[in-house]
């Protein structure tokens, strides 16, 4: 998708990449996938191999703060994932933070050739969602020391991140002349439930659950779900991941997830009040990042500026329903 933080970047740009990483010639570029912050590109060098090569934005200008840095904590991820779950992930084949060829970080890894889910017909709904959040509960078995990005600042309790990322957010849009009070509301129910959202243990967690970051392949007959993009992974509260799984349904709704979770986690999600409070702060969050986010990415012309502000007013009232019921 069209977006304003995408870096622009040249054949002979890509070539110099590809000589400087030791993989061969460049011989094609081309787009890749549906990604609306990096460039990702895929290039076929002159021995037939194709890799997928990924580029930050240059423009710091049009990142949120957490989005700094973001590259450098994706290899990290795709590292945690391919070590201490049992997710496939593309390998990464070189990465260069040094901004020499262009002022912007980028790195090479295989190409995942596939389709997203969704995109075969006959596919079952529902099968689809036991999977992901079957995955969900693989990721959340990785414990962090401390709460928040790795790429920004730790704390020793999920309240204080939460509010810290939130307070984040709201400095963002007001960098862009924008006031979130649907924001400030959010803080002070952060602030509300302080001891709830406590209760929350340090894991892995993904929230980017969305079908263009998982690929489907064919190996030996089976379908093999690849994740790809854990760029906006974070040690925080796994309530958060069901934001994303079964999204728009309603908490306690989520009957389908929570037991195929529960099948295989290592704690169950049970449903209960504080687990909601959680998840329902998580989901204002999600409305407060697209409210805010839009104004980064997009402009008033461009389908992703009302694509955020139609999802950001849904998920926002989901958020504050449940939230305002009390413990």
């Amino acid at each position: 998708m069209k977006s304003r933080s995408k870096t622009d970047v040249s054949f002979d740009t890509v070539a110099e990449m590809f000589r400087k990483a030791g993989l061969g010639d460049a011989k094609a570029v081309e787009p890749l996938g549906a990604g609306e912050f990096n460039t990702v590109l895929a290039v076929t060098t002159e021995d037939g191999k194709r890799y997928a090569l990924k580029v930050a934005p240059s423009d710091e200008s049009r990142v949120l703060t957490y989005e700094r840095d973001m590259m450098r904590a994706e290899v990290y991820w795709y590292s945690v994932m391919r070590g201490r779950t049992d997710i496939p992930v593309p390998d990464v084949l070189y990465s260069d933070f040094s901004r020499e060829i262009l002022p912007a970080d980028w790195f090479v890894m295989s190409l995942i050739e596939g389709v997203h889910p969704g995109a075969e017909k006959g596919e079952d709904a529902e099968r689809l969602a036991e999977r992901l959040a079957v995955m969900a509960a693989s990721m959340h078995k990785v414990r962090g020391d401390a709460f928040g990005y790795v790429q920004g600042k730790r704390f020793g309790c999920w309240h204080d991140a939460v509010r810290s990322m939130t307070e984040d957010l709201i400095a963002d849009g007001k960098r862009k002349g924008v006031r979130s009070r649907r924001g400030e509301k959010l803080l002070a129910y952060i602030d509300k439930y302080a001891d709830v959202l406590n209760e929350a243990e340090c894991r892995m967690v993904n929230y980017d659950i969305w079908m263009p970051n998982i690929i489907v392949s064919q190996e030996n007959g089976e379908k093999k779900y690849w994740w790809i993009d854990p760029e906006r992974c974070f040690f925080g509260d796994r309530m958060a991941d069901f934001v994303c799984l079964e999204f728009f349904k309603p908490f306690r709704e989520k009957t389908l997830s929570f037991a195929a979770y529960n099948r295989v986690a290592d704690a169950p999600v049970s449903a209960t009040r504080g687990e909601e409070i959680r998840w329902a702060v998580m989901t204002a969050y999600m409305g407060l990042l697209q409210e805010v986010e839009k104004h980064y990415r997009y402009t008033p012309l461009m389908f992703g500026w009302w694509r955020n502000v139609v999802s950001s007013a849904l998920v926002y009232r989901a958020g504050f329903k449940a939230l305002k019921g009390g413990k």
